[in-house]
């Protein structure tokens, strides 16, 4: 759990008033309700994604309007003798529905691919959303529920086969790194873990400012990272990659420190503070689905209001809130190259 909150308003609020978070600025007693939810954590401990014991069962509420990994299997055991080509495989988000429009934009998605020597099958390997990116990036506001109710959880998919004209036609497939089968069983031991262990999508990186050198308050976690996290692991275990570019999709929000505002408990339970509660859910509403164009452009003011005119943002990150004070340029897609990795072993010489 996280530590008690500290009140450090209202000379340590770093600007943030009780205004910013959604109270009425003429009533000094409620800076003193929003004081008690506050506590300004160092840097340096934001940006880490939460590791978890076991993945909880999601609830029937959430559904998915493509459904997830339908064609997904078990890992296969590869003989240790096995040679096995590893792939890059990137495309744009939804190409399977728009074609590249979206890589128009460079907002592409992430995968692998593996073809077996001894066998001569393939298989694709990749991470998403359970319940689609909307679902991952805002939450439900239900009737009759207090809090914000979330369908953020991600998984890895593993089938047999690779759509080569999914991948070709708008985006990469490209030779990477060959490994042993060895190498592959011990990749997928691994896989396990991390899948078990690292559950919930985050769409947003958030950062200080543009610059390369800029403080990352928060990590995304999604299927770039995932492809990432594993090209590692590969390296660790002695896979050599070859001398390409591979550049990701980051979707970043530009925030000054952010403020720790509390868990679900601590701010819509019984004991909660209703002022903050009240103001986090009527930041969300804007960000629901909607039935007409008029009702998407009236909350799409307000979503500019908040965001840009008035700097606020409430984040959800590891089951805990955060305020974020909002700066320009607010909100950027970046396309930038991340090297492939160097492994800490020597080369198995495969």
């Amino acid at each position: 759990d996280p530590p008690a909150p500290m009140c450090v308003c209202p000379t340590g609020c770093r600007g943030i008033s009780a205004p910013a978070l959604g109270a009425a600025p003429a009533r000094p007693s409620l800076l003193t309700m929003v004081c008690k939810a506050v506590l300004v954590i160092p840097c340096a401990s934001l940006s880490q994604h939460r590791r978890f014991d076991f993945r909880p069962k999601t609830d029937p509420y959430c559904q998915a309007r493509y459904t997830f990994c339908p064609t997904g299997s078990a890992i296969p055991l590869m003989k240790e003798e096995d040679v096995i080509e590893v792939y890059r495989l990137q495309a744009p988000v939804w190409e399977f529905k728009y074609g590249d429009l979206l890589g128009h934009l460079k907002i592409m998605h992430d995968a692998m691919g593996f073809k077996s020597s001894l066998t001569g099958k393939n298989y694709t390997m990749e991470w998403y959303e359970l319940f689609q990116l909307g679902n991952c990036t805002f939450p439900h506001l239900r009737p009759g529920m207090d809090a914000p109710f979330w369908c953020n959880q991600g998984a890895a998919c593993f089938y047999e086969g690779i759509d080569d004209a999914h991948w070709k036609a708008n985006g990469t497939l490209v030779l990477v790194t060959t490994i042993s089968g060895t190498m592959f069983n011990e990749m997928a031991q691994w896989v396990k873990y991390d899948n078990e262990t690292g559950i919930y999508y985050e769409t947003w990186t958030v950062q200080a400012s543009p610059d390369k050198k800029s403080t990352v308050w928060f990590d995304s976690y999604e299927c770039s990272k995932f492809i990432l996290r594993t090209y590692q692991k590969l390296a660790d275990l002695g896979a050599v990659f070859k001398k390409i570019q591979t550049n990701y999709t980051s979707i970043i929000l530009f925030s000054g420190e952010p403020i720790y505002l509390g868990n679900e408990t601590s701010i819509f339970g019984p004991q909660g503070n209703k002022t903050l509660a009240a103001a986090i859910r009527d930041f969300y509403n804007p960000f629901k689905p909607h039935q007409s164009v008029r009702e998407f452009f009236v909350d799409l003011f307000k979503i500019i209001d908040r965001v840009i005119l008035n700097h606020q943002f409430y984040l959800f990150y590891n089951l805990e809130y955060w305020f974020l004070p909002m700066k320009s340029p607010y909100l950027k897609i970046i396309y930038e190259e991340v090297p492939l990795p160097v492994g800490s072993k020597a080369s198995s010489g495969v």
